[in-house]
């Protein structure tokens, strides 16, 4: 196949075969001015504990409850959860199929990644990083066993612009009865690629990526962070492990290390790019349960990065227009992207 370098500032669609969707990249466009608005993000205040923080340790939280002196990591439900237990909701179903509801019940918990309020992921020390993915493979786990639980998703949002309410080091963990829609397509493109190849689809992608190299922008020993072909936000990566596994409590204590150092590498990149701490919404896609007899083969497991920042720490990409009406847009190539990451990564890493 020829690669989409060959034919620069061609306008194109490109599919992504986890969705279905399509995006539509236009690099011819990255030479129209710009009088947006632009959003600098304030520098924030770097203190180590901050009285007024909810999540800092010692401190009371908005519901009243007051955080343990935690050292590590700390995880508690939330106390504004967007789920509860249960649910008195009826369901509902008019004979045209029109109006439909029903009743959604789950858990949603708060993961404190460090009791210092100043430091982001990529900031913790290597032990710490790696307790956070323990976690993470230690709650799935946990949730994945209750009876009313079919997928556990587990997500950051980093900054203000992306709708954080606070900046301490923290992310979320939601437990769904049902399985939530992104998740479900996923899974049910990746069955359907299984069916048919008898091959995982997440596995296939990743070795033609590996050969291919142009969009690969942080691998370890176990772990790959690539701008996927398919990207729709101008530098979202797509976290994969070379070992085809569902979730993460499939990972040996080797790849969580692993993982851990990857993630912490990202971080340190997207910071670089810009020269700002870059927000942007993470989070984890993990094998449901099983739902109507079906048991998902070839679900693989990966994350997300979805950042907003465009051509500086001032100008953001929006979500508007036709991408809200009819197919999302992105300017840059995903493969100029992963070069400026590259780039990025070795400035963080001193080279």
């Amino acid at each position: 196949m020829r690669a989409m370098t060959d034919a620069p500032g061609h306008p194109h669609r490109r599919l992504n075969p986890l969705t279905g969707d399509w995006v539509l990249v236009s690099p011819h466009r990255l030479s129209r001015p710009w009088q947006g608005a632009t959003t600098r993000p304030a520098a924030p205040e770097r203190v180590s504990h901050d009285p007024g923080c909810y999540l800092c340790p010692g401190n009371a939280r908005a519901g009243g409850v007051v955080n343990p002196a935690y050292g590590g990591v700390y995880v508690f439900d939330n106390d504004f959860p967007a789920l509860l237990s249960r649910s008195d909701a009826g369901d509902r179903a008019d004979v045209d199929g029109l109006l439909v509801a029903e009743p959604e019940t789950g858990v949603c918990r708060v993961i404190c990644y460090s009791p210092a309020h100043d430091l982001a992921f990529a900031g913790l020390a290597k032990a710490q990083a790696e307790a956070v993915v323990v976690a993470w493979s230690t709650e799935t786990e946990a949730l994945m066993s209750r009876g009313d639980v079919a997928a556990v998703t587990i997500f950051e949002n980093r900054g203000a612009m992306m709708g954080a309410s606070n900046p301490h080091p923290h992310g979320q963990i939601w437990a769904t009865s049902s399985i939530p829609q992104e998740l479900r397509r996923e899974a049910e493109r990746q069955r359907d690629y299984h069916r048919r190849t008898g091959r995982p689809l997440l596995a296939d992608y990743l070795d033609r990526e590996t050969r291919l190299g142009e969009r690969i922008v942080v691998e370890t020993e176990g772990w790959v962070a690539l701008v996927p072909f398919w990207a729709a936000w101008p530098f979202e990566l797509l976290v994969l492990s070379r070992r085809p596994v569902g979730a993460l409590t499939d990972l040996t204590r080797a790849e969580q290390r692993d993982l851990a150092g990857l993630l912490q590498s990202v971080g340190r990149t997207y910071d670089a790019v810009f020269d700002t701490a870059f927000p942007y919404t993470f989070g984890w896609h993990q094998r449901p349960k099983p739902a109507g007899g079906e048991d998902w083969p070839g679900f693989g497991l990966h994350a997300h990065f979805y950042p907003p920042l465009l051509r500086s720490a001032d100008v953001r990409k929006y979500m508007v227009g036709f991408e809200m009406l009819g197919t999302p847009q992105r300017d840059i190539t995903p493969e100029s992207a992963a070069d400026t990451l590259r780039r990025a990564r070795d400035r963080a890493a001193g080279r």
